[in-house]
C-alpha cells in the first residue's frame, strides 16, 4: 500500500527521507504528479522505470529547487539563463549539456552528454527538493502508455503498491507536460510542446525552431528529450550480444556469473537482478573505453521480460552497425 501524505512539514519530511532511502514518491507540480527518485541513485532511477513499466530507457527530467541549482549540473548558455529568468519556476524544461561534476545518474540522463532539467512552479515540490537536498528525476506518475495524472487519485489508480508513497498537494492547475527545449545545439529547439507557448518562447528569445513530429521522432528514434525515444550511446569498441563465450580480447558486461577467459569484466548483476542490472547499464557501456588491449565488448544475455526489455532495447542500440 502507497503512503498517503499531507503537503505539509512533516509529509514533506517523511517524504524526503524515503526518497534519500532510495524509494519512490510521487508529488504534485504545476503540470502533472511526477513520480520522484533521487537522481543522484542509479538504483532509484532504475525503479521508476520498473514502476511505470517504461519499455525504453527515455531521458527523465530533473527537478530543482531553483536555476542556480541546476546550472550547477549543465552548462547554461545565454539563452538558458534568459529562458530561466522568464520562465522558471514554471512548465519549462531546458536540455543543456551535462557537466563533468554533475553527479546525476547516467540512467536518469540516457546515457546521454545531456541533461533536461526544470525548477516546477509548486512551492510544495521546490521544499521537497530542498528538503531531499539533491535533484529529483522524475517523469509522469503513471504507467507507461496511460493518461499523464493530474490528481493524487489518478497517480493511485496507476500505482498503488507499486511506490512508497504520494504528496497529496491537490490538482495540478496546468495539466500538461512542460515544454522541452533542446539549448545543447547551435539553435534552440522546441522538442515537446507544453505548458510554455512556443510564441511566448520565441518573444522571450528569438527564433525557435521546432523539433520533428512526434511520429516521425518515433520512427527514427533520434530525439534528445524525455517523452521521446534517445538517441543510442555507443561505446568506441563493437558489441557483441548474447555472448555465451569470451575472448580475452574483450570485455565482459556480466548478467550472473561472469565467463571466464575475458580481458576485464563489468557486473550487471551477480545475483541478475534485472533493477540492479538497469541501474549499472550505461556505466557498463563507457567503462570499457579507454582500457587497452581490448577488440571488443561481450554481453552476456539478459532475460527479455520486465526492465530486461528495456535494457536489450539499449544494448542492441549500443550493437548497431555504426556509419
Amino acid at each position: 500500500m502507497t503512503e498517503q501524505l499531507a503537503p505539509d512539514a512533516a509529509g514533506i519530511a517523511r517524504a524526503a527521507a524515503l526518497l534519500l532511502a532510495g524509494e519512490l514518491v510521487a508529488f504534485g507540480t504545476e503540470t502533472v504528479y511526477g513520480l520522484g527518485a533521487d537522481a543522484t541513485n542509479n538504483q532509484a532511477v532504475a525503479r521508476v522505470f520498473d514502476a511505470k513499466g517504461r519499455p525504453h530507457f527515455n531521458p527523465l527530467i530533473c527537478h530543482y529547487a531553483d536555476a542556480e541549482s541546476a546550472f550547477a549540473d549543465v552548462m547554461a548558455n545565454e539563452t538558458a539563463r534568459v529562458l530561466a529568468a522568464t520562465f522558471w519556476p514554471g512548465p519549462l524544461t531546458m536540455v543543456l549539456p551535462r557537466r563533468i561534476t554533475c553527479n546525476v545518474s547516467l540512467l536518469a540522463g540516457a546515457g546521454l552528454d545531456t541533461l533536461a532539467v526544470r525548477v516546477p512552479d509548486n512551492e510544495i515540490a521546490r521544499a521537497l527538493i530542498r528538503a531531499v537536498g539533491r535533484p529529483i528525476a522524475a517523469p509522469s506518475a503513471n504507467r507507461s502508455g496511460q493518461v499523464s495524472p493530474t490528481s493524487a487519485a489518478h497517480v493511485l489508480n496507476g500505482l498503488d503498491g507499486r511506490i512508497a508513497a504520494i504528496i497529496d498537494s491537490g490538482p495540478c492547475p496546468v495539466g500538461v507536460e512542460s515544454s522541452v527545449i533542446d539549448l545543447s545545439g547551435a539553435r534552440p529547439f522546441l522538442l515537446r510542446p507544453g505548458g510554455v507557448t512556443l510564441e511566448a518562447l520565441i518573444e522571450a528569445v528569438g527564433p525557435v525552431a521546432k523539433g520533428m513530429p512526434l511520429s516521425a521522432a518515433l520512427a527514427s528514434q533520434t530525439l534528445r528529450s524525455p517523452g521521446m525515444l534517445l538517441s543510442h550511446y555507443a561505446p568506441d569498441l563493437p558489441v557483441r550480444l548474447n555472448a555465451t563465450v569470451v575472448r580475452a580480447d574483450e570485455g565482459l558486461i556480466a548478467f550472473g556469473p561472469a565467463l571466464p577467459g575475458a580481458g576485464a569484466v563489468y557486473q550487471l548483476s551477480i545475483g541478475s537482478d534485472l533493477v540492479e542490472a538497469a541501474s549499472h547499464l550505461f556505466e557498463a557501456l563507457r567503462h570499457f573505453d579507454g582500457i587497452g588491449g581490448l577488440r571488443g565488448i561481450a554481453v552476456m544475455p539478459v532475460p527479455q521480460d520486465g526492465l530486461g526489455l528495456a535494457i536489450n532495447d539499449r544494448l542492441e542500440r549500443a550493437a548497431a552497425p555504426r556509419d
